[in-house]
């Protein structure tokens, strides 16, 4: 009869494997966090940067605060670096969304009016209509002509500026009009402040889009040498 040797475990071996396993365990744990951690300070450290690059960029603009927060989200997305001239145009397409956007609600708000026979309100409304459908053009127009900027010679360099100046300032001064028009009647106290903060809105942008378009142009003409600029007959 065969007799058969029990399998002897050698209780300081086994200790030793589920000791290593630990470790492993451990190891690789500490390395996943690690690798987060230095995810995580890659995107605040990359946020940080883009947040100091549109301070930089916006020092100029009037409302430097709105300035930041409207392109910011634009900035992350693209990455830096980013040109002058893509930046403005982020800042006027931004101005033109708000503004399509506030002639949506006013087209709104006339509705409603027209179903009442308040005639002041109406006219102030209807007026506010005629300056933001001014404003979408104008804004939509200068998008359109700081494209060309840069495509058909330098010559025309001046020619182009020239326009996007004075459309946008059209435009800011179409919002400031409203604003001013808001101040009187008798319209309901929060359809004329709904009125007013979205008018506000919109000449805010544009006044931030004139600045960014400045510095711009400035650094431009830097670049390209152009310090005498033939006169512009409108």
């Amino acid at each position: 009869m065969q007799v058969t040797t029990p399998l002897y475990i050698n209780p300081l071996h086994s200790f030793h494997f589920h000791n290593t396993n630990k470790v492993t365990k451990m190891a690789h744990f500490v390395l996943r966090l690690l690798l987060i951690s230095v995810a995580i300070f890659t995107i605040v450290e990359s946020r940080s940067r883009a947040r100091m690059y549109l301070e930089l960029q916006c020092r100029s603009a009037l409302y430097p605060d709105l300035c930041v927060e409207t392109l910011l989200p634009y900035v992350r997305k693209i990455g830096l670096p980013i040109s002058p001239q893509l930046l403005t145009q982020v800042s006027l397409a931004s101005c033109l969304s708000k503004a399509q956007f506030t002639k949506i609600y006013l087209n709104m708000v006339a509705k409603k009016l027209n179903e009442t026979t308040n005639n002041e309100n109406n006219q102030a409304v209807q007026e506010c209509l005629h300056q933001i459908n001014d404003g979408v053009n104008q804004i939509t127009q200068s998008f359109k002509e700081l494209q060309q900027i840069g495509k058909d010679g330098d010559e025309n360099f001046m020619w182009h500026v020239s326009n996007v100046q004075t459309w946008v300032s059209a435009a800011l001064t179409d919002a400031t009009t409203c604003i001013d028009g808001m101040l009187g009647g008798g319209m309901g106290r929060r359809e004329r402040a709904m009125i007013k903060a979205r008018f506000l809105n919109v000449k805010q942008l544009a006044s931030n889009s004139l600045a960014m378009f400045s510095r711009f142009t400035t650094r431009y003409r830097a670049s390209r040498g152009i310090k005498n600029p033939r006169s512009v007959v409108m």
